[in-house]
């Protein structure tokens, strides 16, 4: 808006510079630290890919033995623009012509220190400035004179946000996937991988030194499906058992004899996998109702999401859901999650009689904190928004440890729980793996629609679940996994 020069500003407003203001050797500076995100923003701008300058591809292109990951030049000079744009002369201001030299190279984590200062007013509206971008310590980088043309009214503006922009900041599945492989290779049953796509991922799962697969099936079919791939079995065990239901018996069987400690799916519906692992007589079943449990990698997220339970439970009671929120916890905490935020969730963040939810909600966090679920931090009913969202749950003013930085997502049916991870997964674009947990082991229901990171992340689940079962400790370094 336009004001007068002897008013006031709003608090948090900024005024700029008019040319008639501006004076002969009055300056202004900022300070601002190179991030990875400023250099993966500026590539997708420009288009330079060039490895010197974009994290994570830097080489020792200069001979020095160091790999460099140096500052584009013309982002540093951005840098210059923005105090003109926004400090002096400020809005309103017109870049007409620079002349920059540039000096020493800035790196990804330096402290840049940008300072601007009019050495000559031209003929209106023009304005020379002299410019400088420093190292914090004061070595040159980057310098030359700058023409502009300054405002020529008074405008004062309020703060400003951009749209958001999202980059893919975070890698948790790396991580977990490095970690399970560190292990020792999981015996694990897979059930049917008669066809590319099945036998696919349990090879590559057994490259990557995850599994040591046992394949159950139709033995002329897990062949010719090897064939397809141009892959050879050899010295990998194949047991001839025709017929789906059989074959996941049979995986069922192995476990009982204690020659695999893991089963994944392969080319079968997961129904006839599960009823299998179910059964009350020679099932895989403990003193736990089995769920499963989503484990995404949310762009947005600091920390790896859990959901539970999107695909075995379908409308869960208490008792059930119960177990759901303790299996859910010690797959947290198994993937280096050091105490689990659990977010139970409804549809408002109150308990309300004519919602079932929200009472099951209040009941879990209640028995929770009595310590009859363990391992984690419980709390709801929450909605969705402030279960996750930090600036939702200061709106609705709830005083929770839990809400705004949920870790673990209990949903109160297989439809939410479903439709929650799918639109993350296929609208945010966060990446999904998934484990069958609280039988007596981990049970892989991978998709054909899983792309090759999916089903390591979900073997990777299966290790690290089986490991924490087994020993009480995680194999992930908890540090790396936090919030």
């Amino acid at each position: 808006m336009n004001a007068p020069a002897d008013l006031p500003l709003p608090a948090g407003s900024r005024a700029n510079r008019t040319w008639d203001e501006l004076r002969v050797g009055e300056s202004a500076s900022i300070q601002r630290s190179v991030t990875e995100r400023d250099l993966y923003l500026f590539a997708h701008a420009s288009g330079n890919l060039n490895p010197m300058t974009t994290p994570g591809q830097a080489m020792d292109l200069d001979g020095d033995g160091v790999d460099d990951c140096f500052v584009p030049s013309m982002w540093i000079a951005s840098l210059v623009s923005s105090v003109l744009g926004n400090v002096l002369p400020g809005t309103g201001t017109r870049y007409r012509d620079a002349q920059m030299a540039f000096g020493e190279p800035a790196r990804l984590g330096d402290a840049l220190q940008v300072s601007v200062r009019v050495v000559e007013k031209l003929a209106a509206p023009a304005v020379l400035f002299d410019t400088e971008v420093r190292h914090a310590d004061g070595r040159l980088i980057a310098s030359g004179p700058v023409r502009v043309d300054a405002p020529t009214q008074r405008v004062v503006t309020g703060a400003r946000e951009l749209p958001a922009v999202l980059l893919d900041a975070h890698d948790h599945f790396t991580r977990l996937i490095d970690a399970a492989a560190a292990l020792t290779p999981m015996p694990t049953a897979v059930v049917c991988p008669d066809d590319a796509n099945a036998l696919g991922g349990a090879l590559l799962a057994w490259r990557r030194g995850l599994i040591a697969p046992l394949l159950i099936g139709d033995r002329a079919r897990i062949l010719a499906a090897a064939q397809s791939l141009g892959a050879t079995l050899d010295g990998l065990p194949v047991f001839d058992v025709p017929g789906a239901g059989q074959a996941a018996r049979y995986a069922v069987e192995m476990v009982h004899t204690q020659r695999v400690r893991a089963i994944m799916k392969g080319n079968l519906h997961s129904d006839e996998l599960l009823a299998q692992v179910v059964k009350k007589d020679g099932g895989l079943r403990t003193g736990r109702r089995i769920s499963h449990v989503f484990a995404l990698d949310v762009a947005t997220l600091a920390y790896p999401l859990f959901i539970t339970d999107a695909a075995i439970n379908v409308a869960p009671d208490l008792p059930t859901k119960v177990d759901i929120t303790q299996n859910a916890i010690d797959l947290a905490r198994a993937c280096g999650v050091a105490c689990p935020r659990v977010a139970l969730l409804s549809a408002v963040e109150t308990v309300n009689l004519a919602i079932p939810s929200s009472m099951d909600a209040a009941i879990i966090a209640k028995m929770a904190e009595r310590g009859q679920i363990t391992g984690g931090i419980v709390d709801g009913p929450l909605a969705m928004d402030n279960a996750i969202d930090a600036g939702a749950a200061r709106v609705k003013k709830l005083a929770s440890p839990v809400a705004g930085a949920a870790q673990v997502l209990v949903v109160p049916n297989i439809e939410a729980g479903n439709m929650l991870a799918k639109q993350l997964t296929f609208v945010s674009m966060a990446h999904s793996a998934g484990l069958v947990v609280g039988a007596k082991v981990p049970v892989m229901l991978t998709s054909r629609a899983d792309d090759e990171r999916a089903r390591l992340a979900s073997c990777a689940l299966a290790q690290l679940s089986e490991h924490f079962m087994r020993t009480g400790q995680s194999a992930v370094p908890v540090q790396e996994m936090q919030a």
